[in-house]
């Protein structure tokens, strides 16, 4: 009975500890480099991983949801200044259904833009490394795979090609 009430108090006392620990905060992450994900592609018939990203490339992960509104203006706005992305990778990876995925998909046209990848986050393992709040939830990244900043909440494209232009200089 003694090793039992011991062991519930250690476990107590190692339950208040973790309590007290405060996360993170917002778009603050464990490392500085691109995290590991897994995304399914809209087409269902592959996925896409930080694996294959290309080397020496600026790149920009998106996590959006396709009913947020904010999401389809951060959307409408990139495709807008496209010309100015078109050597950046994005990834835009959301864990809705993919049919709201692909609906999202169709109506931005995205299959037009050879630099755009998107997929569902099946395993939701992508906001909790960035213990994100809100969408749209923006993670940049210079050529060397190293994050620039992070953003949540709708940003203008001009201010996210400032961050980009900003990390190289």
């Amino acid at each position: 009975m003694k090793k039992l009430f011991a062991s519930f108090a250690l476990m107590l006392a190692c339950s208040i500890v973790l309590a007290q620990q405060t996360p993170p905060p917002p778009g603050k992450t464990q490392s500085a480099t691109v995290p590991p994900f897994h995304i399914l592609k809209t087409d269902s018939s592959a996925y896409y991983s930080n694996s294959d990203l290309k080397k020496h490339h600026e790149t920009m992960i998106m996590y959006f949801s396709p009913e947020c509104d904010h999401c389809k203006h951060q959307t409408k706005d990139l495709i807008e200044e496209m010309d100015k992305f078109k050597n950046i990778e994005i990834v835009m990876a959301s864990y809705f259904p993919l049919s709201e995925m692909k609906e999202f998909y169709k109506t931005y046209q995205i299959a037009k833009y050879s630099n755009i990848k998107m997929g569902r986050d099946e395993k939701y393992a992508i906001p909790p490394h960035y213990n994100m709040h809100s969408f749209p939830f923006l993670a940049l990244y210079d050529k060397k795979g190293n994050l620039i900043t992070t953003f949540e909440g709708n940003q203008k494209a001009q201010t996210l090609l400032d961050a980009f232009k900003k990390a190289e200089d």
